[in-house]
This record gives C-alpha cells, structure tokens and sequence, in this order.
C-alpha cells in the first residue's frame, strides 16, 4: 500500500491556515494544489507608485547621456527598471534647470485664489480688531485722566474752612 504524503499547515487561533506571501504555495486555495511556480490567484498585492529622488534621477540622466554606443540606453532602462519616457521626462526638468521639480511634490488639492485671499483678509481683520482694543483702552484712560484731572481742580477751586480767599 502506497503511504500518502502528509502536509503540515500551521492554523491560526481562527483556525484559518496561514497565508504566505503573494506567489507562495499554500492552502490558501481550498486545499487544491497549484502548480508549483504558479502565484496564488486569490492574493492580490496592491501596487504602489514609486518615487525617484532628485539625485537618482540625474544620476540616471547622466549616466545615459554618457553612453554612445546603440543598445546602452536600453540596456540602462532594463537594468534600473524604468522606461524611455521617465527618461526624457527627467532630461526636460533638467534642461528647464527645475532642480525643485525632481523632488516630491506635495499631493493633494491646491488652495485656490479665493482660500488664499481669505486668509489675508483674516488676518487683516485680526489686526484691526487688536487695533481697535488698544485704542479703546487708550480713551478709556484719557477718560480717566480727564476725570481725574476735573475732581482736581474743582477740589483746589473751591474755598476751604481754613483757608481764607485771596483776592
């Protein structure tokens, strides 16, 4: 009798079997077999986009305007895994002498004129308002003064029991 092969699947507190990673065999297909090679069908990997710095970027510039024979370029291309129009993208930022442009861009929406405008008149409003507090208390306090300066002369201008009048 032929002795049949056993597997070992590891089983998670769930009792799930564990998934490896995208392209790993395993009993992630309902206990079918894949053919060995073969990526796993039900495992997607989610693309990411990738970013270049600024110095890779005329390091590869360079370097491919540094070939001269016919097939370099080429062979550049596959060995760093870019293509053509990466290539000429890069030569035109270099040649617009945009060295800002080959770093990373802030992505997102930009303000527009109207956002941009109401910060300015925000602040302009802030100020105003600070402003007008501090000449506030600068007429309350001349009010002050003023009053002060009435109950004075009003205490030396009337006649006093002791003091006879001077005329």
């Amino acid at each position: 009798m032929p002795e049949k092969e056993q597997e070992l699947v590891v089983v998670d507190a769930a009792g799930r079997g564990a998934q490896g990673a995208v392209g790993e065999l395993g009993f992630s297909t309902g206990g079918r077999s894949s053919p060995e090679g073969v990526p796993d069908p039900e495992l997607v990997e989610k693309a990411r986009r990738r970013r270049y710095s600024a110095k890779y970027k005329l390091a590869i510039v360079r370097e491919a305007d540094a070939c001269s024979r016919p097939g370099e370029v080429g062979a550049l291309l596959r060995r760093e895994g870019l293509y053509s129009s990466h290539l000429g993208t890069w030569r035109a930022q270099r040649d617009a002498g945009a060295l800002g442009a080959l770093e990373p861009k802030q992505r997102g929406p930009r303000p527009s004129t109207d956002a941009v405008e109401l910060v300015k008149v925000r602040r302009e409003r802030d100020s105003a308002r600070s402003d007008l507090e501090t000449a506030r208390r600068v007429i309350e306090v001349q009010g002050n003064v003023s009053a002060l300066l009435e109950e004075l002369l009003s205490k030396s201008a009337t006649p006093t029991d002791d003091e006879p009048r001077q005329r």
